[in-house]
């Protein structure tokens, strides 16, 4: 048995550069503590917490269409819902068990029981 440390993701919407283009696909590696520790340390993160889960996302998201690399600037940016299914993703991924990700759509949105669980 091998553990999985990348998985792949389709963004619902989808971000659009700066120059139209349109990134769906995409990769995130598994967080380990020091994605969750160094944010805290950042002082966007002290004048607003929740920007915390904008900096870990941007640590995890290993590669988003043809995009050289995802910064906070890219997360920023990203719609509401691609920014919350990132934020399930990374839930289920992390604290839950990603073989459920075999079983859904591409984009799909994740039920409520599987995220509670995790």
């Amino acid at each position: 048995m091998s553990l999985h440390t990348e998985y792949p993701f389709t963004l619902p919407k989808g971000y659009v550069d700066e120059e139209g283009t349109l990134h769906r696909t995409g990769v995130m590696r598994l967080a380990c503590a020091r994605d969750e520790i160094e944010p805290l340390r950042d002082p966007r993160v002290k004048e607003n917490e929740s920007y915390g889960t904008v900096i870990v996302l941007a640590r995890v998201i290993t590669e988003l269409g043809t995009l050289p690399r995802v910064n906070t600037s890219v997360v920023e940016r990203m719609f509401a819902s691609d920014f919350a299914y990132l934020q399930d993703f990374y839930r289920v991924i992390n604290f839950g068990d990603a073989s459920v990700l075999e079983e859904l759509e591409p984009g799909a949105p994740f039920p409520r029981a599987l995220l509670e669980a995790g």
